[in-house]
């Protein structure tokens, strides 16, 4: 199984690194992906390396996608090439993370709207306006789709996230058992 990370510049660091790590512990090859390849800066100056523009991804080759904060997602927000990776994780079923300002990316795509989700208290707002139903809670599990508010909610998260990924593993491999 193979994870993607959508960021770039200004991205809030334990909202990147702690799932990157986390998806990783449990057998995860994980891809970083930003606007250009190379590195990006988080917004306490941390570096990463983005190993993969976003036009470069091939969503078929990744089997979940998180989405971190901070002012990085605001952008990613206003990029047709980052939406069009969400919206195709969004409409092939496929489980989707988001945190903070992490799901603003989710509602640009136009495919939030009726579905229950969290986000940064700052973006309830915007997410209430594209009529995504906003609950004020640690984290919201809403079928594919898990998001939280803050770092302080990565354990929930984190959590949540792994459920995705263990159901996704399973009827990965129910497919193979298939005659």
């Amino acid at each position: 199984m193979r994870g993607l990370i959508l960021t770039d510049d200004d991205f809030e660091e334990a909202e990147l690194l702690v799932p990157y790590y986390r998806l990783q512990e449990v057998g995860l090859e994980v891809d970083i992906a930003a606007p250009r390849r190379g590195r990006v800066r988080g917004e306490h100056g941390y570096p990463v390396e983005a190993g993969k523009a976003l036009a470069d991804v091939a969503p078929l080759q990744h089997d979940v996608l998180v989405i971190p904060g901070g002012p990085a997602a605001e952008a990613l927000s206003d990029d047709k090439t980052a939406l069009k990776i969400a919206a195709w994780f969004i409409e092939g079923h496929r489980p989707v993370a988001a945190i903070c300002h992490g799901p603003l990316v989710l509602v640009a795509t136009g495919l939030m709207e009726q579905r229950e989700a969290t986000g940064h208290p700052s973006i309830a707002f915007a997410m209430r306006s594209a009529r995504v139903r906003y609950v004020d809670q640690e984290v919201v599990n809403d079928g594919e789709i898990v998001t939280s508010r803050r770092p302080a909610d990565l354990p929930a998260f984190l959590r949540e996230l792994m459920k995705l990924v263990e159901r996704r593993r399973s009827a990965a491999g129910r497919a193979l058992s298939r005659p």
